[in-house]
């Protein structure tokens, strides 16, 4: 995973929602999208569908923390 940016919300949400980790680059090429309120309201739309995955997270327990 290039940046680590994402590892302290993460860590902080994923006990109380369900939070999905997911590859920018997925979804980066599609058209259209010019805010950021747009480009949520898209990957929304993206997963009702079942068009984005969510990426491999280890378990709290098993992760590295020293990045």
């Amino acid at each position: 995973m290039g940046g680590v940016y994402w590892k302290p919300i993460f860590n902080i949400l994923e006990d109380n929602f369900e939070v999905w980790l997911v590859n920018a680059q997925h979804i980066k090429a599609v058209p259209g999208r010019k805010t950021d309120v747009k480009d949520s309201e898209w990957i929304a739309e993206l997963m009702r569908h079942g068009l984005i995955r969510a990426s491999f997270v280890p378990p709290k327990g098993q992760r590295n923390y020293e990045n």
